[in-house]
């Protein structure tokens, strides 16, 4: 009989990794469409960015529109701010900027992955310093409804210039008002991530949250800079003619 011819044996398949697969552990908070860690980071960041130049528009239009109308009656916005109270405003500006520091201080926490407690710390300090922001507007708010000065139909003024004081306390309570809605959205984040900051999610390779959200509190506080000197110190002067 002839022996059976026995079948070629081919050696098993090989699969091909791509260049630099498998060389360093994937991070459980890298996104399956970024290549490595530092590329998310600056994915994240330019989107903010973004996003912040778009906020920066936004608000631009209502300086403009501040702008137009305290150059059709100076005297009549002078009037109007003299009646708000600067004191408060001045603390406003203070607690701000304070909040502005703490917050760089839990970026800096994360990113040199600092113990849970300092990273905590400094973000609740941030909220705290928030918190106090909104509770003196409430405090001015009540005020001024207090007062009758609220534009609308029960809106009442004993000065020199009635219209433009309507007008001055419409883009006050506009721009004022915008700005607070998003302190209180900033406060959100600032929840979220202090509670991923507990649960020890950031150190130094992972904490891009705090970094995008740290430029979302800086720029509601930079906005707010300009909106100080413009609705209460231009009126620090003015004595009714």
């Amino acid at each position: 009989m002839r022996a059976a011819l026995s079948e070629p044996q081919y050696p098993a398949p090989v699969a091909i990794q791509p260049p630099g697969h498998g060389d360093t552990p994937h991070h459980p908070y890298l996104q399956h469409h970024f290549d490595n860690m530092p590329q998310q980071a600056e994915a994240s960041a330019l989107g903010m960015w973004v996003f912040l130049v778009t906020e920066i528009m936004f608000f631009g239009g209502l300086f403009l529109v501040y702008l137009v109308y305290r150059h059709q009656s100076p005297l009549g916005f002078q009037e109007a701010s003299h009646h708000l109270n600067v004191y408060w405003g001045t603390a406003n500006t203070a607690i701000l900027i304070f909040s502005s520091l703490t917050m760089a201080l839990a970026v800096r926490a994360a990113q040199t992955s600092q113990s849970r407690g300092a990273q905590v710390g400094y973000l609740v300090s941030t909220m705290i310093l928030g918190a106090a922001f909104l509770g003196i507007k409430v405090i001015e708010y009540t005020q001024k409804f207090r007062d009758h000065i609220v534009p609308g139909p029960y809106f009442q003024w004993e000065g020199l210039y009635p219209k433009p004081a309507e007008q001055f306390y419409s883009l006050y309570f506009a721009m004022t008002g915008l700005h607070a809605l998003h302190m209180v959205i900033g406060l959100g984040l600032m929840t979220v991530i202090t509670i991923m900051a507990w649960r020890r999610t950031f150190d130094t390779e992972y904490y891009t949250p705090v970094e995008v959200a740290g430029l979302y509190w800086h720029f509601v506080d930079i906005v707010w800079i300009f909106l100080f000197p413009l609705l209460y110190l231009i009126g620090r002067h003015y004595h009714a003619g």
